[in-house]
This record gives structure tokens, sequence and C-alpha cells, in this order.
């Protein structure tokens, strides 16, 4: 089970051998209606005691392990890491051509930053906050110059995607949700599908062929299409969730919660991006 998140579809925290994914005889178990099952080798990949069958995984007695507590902090660090960065931005760069130009170089570098970071072996809190400061000072122009159009947009927005995580996690917990390889093949490949047809849609823009952005425009047809990204990235919720909870009940190395840190920071982002074009839209028809 891979999650949409550059981060977790390249490292994830369980089983087959210290990374995220399914096999045959995952499958099996879970078919068989032991969701514990999915170490063919009944061993805990991040340490050397053995698991029971059907019997939940134990972490390993050894210190170093990563606990919630851990991925809690660290993803508070993080995403407040983010928010400074807003904020500072907010109000350090007023709206303008010049402070568009630095949103835009930001983002850049956030990504780079952000791609860095996903191929490496080793998780680097250095490369992780640089990221997370970078895409706050992303945020923090890109929401002023919202909030200076429709007033209050910016607010709606991190509320509205406060509801939907809190929604989702509930959601998972409650077991409404139950993350299969079938429930993650099906998510990514509509999730992977939406990714090209919004690039084919920018390039159409980009080159003249679609006006008023196309499928993004501020109408109808692109609150639809905003509302299927939220979705998506509720998605990429629960994969993240299925992922950190793994980790920890397999004795991931407590390094590992930076990268859940990481991961659950770019969805975050994700979804607040488009919950600020979603309310400008509604804000707009109004």
């Amino acid at each position: 089970m891979r999650s949409s998140n550059p981060v977790f579809s390249r490292r994830g925290f369980s089983r087959d051998n210290g990374y995220a994914g399914f096999n045959t005889a995952a499958q099996a178990g879970y078919a068989q209606g032991n969701p514990y099952a999915q170490n063919p080798y009944g061993q805990n990949p991040y340490g050397q005691q053995s698991v029971q069958y059907g019997a939940p995984p134990q972490a390993p007695a050894t210190t170093g392990r990563m606990t919630m507590d851990d991925v809690v902090m660290r993803s508070a660090l993080t995403l407040g890491t983010v928010v400074v960065g807003a904020v500072l931005a907010w109000v350090l760069l007023p709206v303008s051509a010049t402070s568009y130009g630095l949103a835009v170089g930001a983002g850049i570098v956030a990504m780079v930053l952000g791609l860095v970071q996903s191929f490496k072996r080793t998780p680097s809190p250095a490369l992780i906050l640089g990221y997370a400061a970078f895409e706050g000072v992303f945020l923090g122009v890109i929401s002023e110059m919202y909030n200076s159009r429709w007033s209050g947009a910016p607010f709606q927005a991190v509320l509205g995607t406060m509801a939907v995580s809190a929604a989702t996690l509930l959601i998972y917990k409650a077991g409404w949700i139950r993350v299969t390889a079938r429930y993650a093949r099906i998510g990514m490949a509509i999730a992977i599908a939406f990714v090209l047809v919004m690039a084919v849609n920018l390039l159409l823009v980009a080159f003249g062929v679609v006006e008023n952005g196309g499928l993004r425009s501020m109408g109808p047809l692109g609150a639809i299409v905003g509302i299927i990204a939220i979705v998506l990235g509720a998605f990429f919720l629960t994969l993240d969730f299925k992922q950190i909870e793994d980790g920890i009940a397999y004795g991931a190395p407590r390094s590992e919660s930076w990268l859940a840190a990481f991961g659950l920071t770019m969805t975050l982002v994700w979804i607040y991006v488009e919950m600020l074009r979603l309310v400008a839209i509604f804000s707009n028809n109004d």
C-alpha cells in the first residue's frame, strides 16, 4: 500500500523489508480477516522480535522507536514552521507583482526541497523544515492575494481544511474506511488521472487553447474540480494515517516520524490550497 504522497509513495512504514507495500500474502491475510497476517515472515521488519500469527504486532522494547508522540511533535513543528512563514510573508510582503514573483520562487524552492527529501534514503530535518518555511512564504503571499479580493477566504479555507482533516480522521478511526490494497490502487488510479488531466488543462490554458482557466475556472465546473481535489486530499490522509499506524506498530525508527510529519504537511497544504480556491469560487458566485 503506497500513499499518493511523494514521501510515502517512495518510503512507507510497513512490512516488506521496512517499506510499504501489499504483496500476495498480505492480501491473503486481509481476505482471511486477519489484518496482522501481512508479514509473511512473521517478523517485525524494524527489529528481530517475532510477531505471533493473529496477534497485534508489538514494537521492539528497545528505545529509539517511533511513537505517536514523536509524530505529533514533529508534525506540530513542521506545520508551525509553515504557519510562521505564512504569517511573516503576509505581514512583510504587500500584494504586488514583486511579492507574487517571490511567492512563485518560494514555491519552486519548496518543490525542489520536497523532491530532494523524497529521494533521500533517510529523513533530513533541515530539508523538511526548509521545505516548510518556503512553502509557508508561498502560502502567505497567495493567501493575502486571495484575501485582498475575497475578504476572509484564507480563514474560511483554514477552517475547511481542519474540518476535512478531522472528519477524515474520525471516519478512519471509526473503521468506516478500510485501507486495503484494492482501496489504495483504485484511489491512486483516480489521483494519477486527475493530475494528468490538470496538467493537460494547464498546457491548454498556457497556449490559449482554452480560456478562463478551463477546468480550473471560477465557475461551477471549477467548483466541481475543486471538490474532487479535496476528496482526493482526504484519500491521501487515510493512506498517511494507515502508514503511520503501521510504523508505530512495527517499530519504525524514531527518525521516520520526520517523514510522517513531512507527508502530512504536504497533504494538508494540498487540501488548504484547493479549499482556498473553492471558497473563492463560492464567494465569487454570491
